[in-house]
């Protein structure tokens, strides 16, 4: 889960730690939040460090993605990876790894799976699988606002491809990012395939938040929503709807996680 560092004890904590998707730019700049993720490394959790591209554009330099993972004790680095570009994903992943390595990376690392069509969806996983340098993989959200059966577009598609086609390589650890247009829905879908390792999704406490609940079996409408960080208080009146969010995304993902609470 994926909260506000104001608000990390109280959503996103876990019993028993598992692992985390973890913000690089919040760890070198939040104390609190660097803290805590540092605090959930020595519980046990396996904290994964994103590079930064979904909230600012682009991924942060390799330098500053090591000294997070160092700041946290953290397990694995993703990437810098380039929105639905397959080509430029390879270069920017490549020139990182290069980079990571170089300065003495003593972490996995995580390539994101990008490409514009299937063509070039088949020759990213391809290099990425055969590379040598990557421990895990990741599948971003689909967010195409129509239906589409196109592995770079549908998520459903692109895992049950993987697994159908004894794709699916037993040395890597693979994981989603994010939650697409049909929300926890789709993973109810994903369920069978017991190689997907983790999902991090901020939807259900910034939902909670605007009064919106995530109904465990459905419906899910994509509402537009402020990006996690641009929340600021959240009523205490809403966190147990938060918490109901929570635990019905975990519900569709078959996860038997809970929210840990410090005695």
């Amino acid at each position: 889960m994926i909260a506000p560092a104001a608000y990390l004890r109280e959503f996103v904590g876990q019993s028993p730690a598992t692992v985390h998707h973890v913000a690089a730019q919040r760890v070198l700049n939040n104390v609190t939040y660097r803290r805590f993720f540092a605090e959930e490394a020595r519980r046990g959790a396996e904290i994964v460090i994103d590079n930064g591209v979904f909230d600012l554009g682009a991924s942060l330099p390799a330098g500053q993605l090591l000294r997070a993972a160092r700041a946290v004790n953290a397990a694995e680095i993703i990437l810098p990876d380039v929105m639905r570009d397959g080509p430029a994903t390879i270069r920017e992943s490549d020139r990182a790894a290069v980079e990571l390595l170089e300065l003495g990376c003593e972490f996995r690392l995580c390539a994101v799976l990008h490409a514009a069509d299937d063509a070039e969806w088949q020759r990213c996983y391809e290099h990425f699988v055969s590379c040598g340098y990557v421990g895990a993989i990741a599948l971003p959200a689909s967010r195409s606002k129509t239906p589409s059966g196109e592995l770079c577009k549908n998520r459903v598609a692109a895992t049950s491809h993987l697994d159908e086609q004894g794709m699916v390589d037993a040395r890597l650890i693979y994981r989603l990012l994010g939650l697409g247009r049909a929300g926890h829905l789709e993973l109810f879908d994903q369920r069978e395939h017991d190689w997907i390792a983790s999902v991090d999704c901020a939807a259900p406490v910034i939902l909670g938040a605007m009064g919106v609940r995530m109904h465990p079996d459905g419906p899910y409408e994509k509402i537009p929503t402020p990006p996690v960080d641009a929340l600021g208080a959240i009523d205490p009146a809403l966190f147990p709807l938060i918490r109901d969010n929570i635990a019905a995304v975990r519900q569709a993902a078959n996860c038997p996680v809970q929210i840990w609470e410090p005695q």
